[in-house]
Parts: structure tokens; C-alpha cells; sequence
């Protein structure tokens, strides 16, 4: 990881790597926070202990202090944190994912307000048609009822797009500075539920410790990284793959198959975005040339 820290001249393509590799990790946590019988604030803010754990050592001597832009991001994070734990207890994993993944409408806003990021035709169509491919993708699982889980999960969807916005704000700083002193933050948000027990037994703390290092700790990382080298829209974009690879999870954990509904809508959203980061590619290697 050391390597990656110093690329200051990463090209998109690397970037874009890392976040279909952040999105592979970010796809279990739906699975992984069911089989945690814990409050979900207790849950959400022990994992982040180990996220800040390997963060501290990865950074080595972080300054937590540099600015305001610093402690938004931190804030933002904290919320998305804490709120999609708090979702994905209170409604269905389908409508949590969904629900907080109308996040790219948000980033369009957020964006142009704090870094000045104009959105095109194609980020636009690419949105339209994701979302309407979520929607066929989750059209057999979206269940009725959990109004407040539902509506938790939105207010995640906010502070996910103000979290990518404000990292990449940061982008010639050190974003991930930002994420540990928001797993921090959300860690001592938590400590009143932590206190009250009962804790999980010993599966769950293994859970909670790979969630902590690996789910959450290791693709935040490489997530503030990527996104000093793409868009704060693409940031959000791409990840979208994450709740198409949730129940490949499902599938190889509990032989739950997906229905014709989601394949197809995850063949939709698969393809918008592969077809936008193809055309920005091609665009970006034609301006070079030129």
C-alpha cells in the first residue's frame, strides 16, 4: 500500500481498478452485517476500531487537524457509516443498497457546489439508466413496510455523495486521513452502545474484525486514493457494481439464486457504467495523442 500512496501521477485506468476493487469489498457487507447478531451502531463503531487501526499504521503519523474540509469529510463518513449499519438492521439489504445507492443524483449537486464539477450528457444518461437498472435489479426483493430503515438508508445515500465529494476535494491533500478521523469519530459515537452488551460470540468478532480491517479498513484506502485521480461522480458511479456482486456472495454463502429481474438489471447497470468509463477512456487517450 505504500507504493500507492506515492503515485502521485496514477492514470484513470489505475484508478478506476481500484475502485472495482473497493466495490468487490464493499460488496459483502450486506451478508457480513446480517450474520452479527449486535446493535448496529455497537457493530458499526467497533468495526471501525480496526478500520482506524490499520489506517493509523498505513499513514503512520497522521495530522488530524488540517482543515475544515478535513473534519466534513470525517463527519460525512461517520454518518454514512453508522446509517447504513442502522439500514441494513432496520429494512432489507435489497432496499438499503438501493436506496442508499441513489447517491450519483446527490454527488451531481454536491459536485458542482464544492469542486466546480460540471456533469455531462453521458453522466447523465449513465445515471438515468443505472437507476433504471437498480430498480429491474431489485424489483423482486424490494420489500414494503420498514418505513424509518427506508428512510435511514436515504440519509445514507446523502452522506455517502457528500463523503466522495468532500475526498475529493482533498485530492491534492491526503484523503485518507479524512476516513480515519471518521472511524474514530464514529467509534466514540458508538462507545454508549458498545457498553451495553451483550456482545456477539466468537463468529461475530471475526466478522467484525474483517469487516474492520479488510471490508471497511483496506477499501477505504484504496477508495481516498482513487478518488484523487477520477471524479467525485465517477467515484460513485463505478462502485455501483457493489450491490450486483452482493448476492454472487449470497449465491456461494447460501445458495440463494437471483431471479431473471436481477440479472437483467444487473446486466444494465454493468454495462452503463462500463460503457461510460470506456468512452471517457478512449476520450481521455484521444486528448493525449492530440
Amino acid at each position: 500500500m505504500s507504493e500507492l500512496k506515492g503515485q502521485g501521477g496514477m492514470d484513470r485506468s489505475k484508478a478506476v481498478a481500484l475502485l472495482i476493487l473497493t466495490a468487490t469489498l464493499w460488496s459483502t457487507s450486506g451478508l457480513l452485517i446480517k450474520l452479527v447478531n449486535w446493535n448496529p451502531v455497537a457493530l458499526a463503531g467497533t468495526r471501525s476500531v480496526f478500520a482506524a487501526i490499520l489506517m493509523w499504521a498505513y499513514l503512520k503519523k497522521p495530522k488530524l487537524n488540517r482543515s475544515g474540509w478535513q473534519w466534513g469529510a470525517a463527519l460525512a463518513y461517520a454518518a454514512t457509516m453508522i446509517t447504513f449499519v442502522m439500514a441494513n438492521k432496520m429494512t432489507t439489504s435489497a432496499n438499503a443498497i438501493l436506496l442508499q445507492y441513489t447517491a450519483p443524483i446527490y454527488v451531481v449537486f454536491f459536485a458542482r457546489l464544492f469542486l466546480n464539477e460540471k456533469t455531462t450528457r453521458i453522466d447523465w444518461v449513465t445515471i438515468i439508466v443505472v437507476l433504471a437498472g437498480m430498480g429491474l435489479f431489485f424489483k423482486e426483493e424490494l420489500a414494503p413496510g420498514a418505513f424509518w430503515g427506508n428512510v435511514i438508508a436515504v440519509v445514507s445515500g446523502v452522506a455517502f455523495a457528500m463523503t466522495a465529494v468532500l475526498l475529493r476535494k482533498q485530492k491534492d491533500g491526503i484523503p485518507v486521513e479524512s476516513v480515519l478521523l471518521g472511524n474514530l469519530i464514529t467509534a466514540v459515537v458508538a462507545l454508549p452502545a458498545i457498553a451495553q452488551g451483550p456482545f456477539p460470540d466468537r463468529t461475530g468478532w471475526l466478522v467484525i474484525i474483517f469487516m474492520g480491517f479488510i471490508q471497511i479498513g483496506l477499501s477505504y484506502i484504496l477508495y481516498s486514493i482513487a478518488l484523487q485521480h477520477v471524479s467525485a461522480l465517477e467515484g460513485i458511479l463505478i462502485p455501483l457494481i457493489e450491490p450486483i456482486l452482493n448476492p454472487i456472495w449470497v449465491l456461494l454463502f447460501t445458495g440463494e439464486k437471483p431471479g431473471t429481474w436481477a440479472l437483467v438489471g444487473g446486466a444494465v447497470v454493468l454495462g452503463a457504467v462500463t460503457a461510460r468509463s470506456l468512452l471517457l477512456t478512449l476520450r481521455e487517450r484521444k486528448n493525449k495523442r492530440s
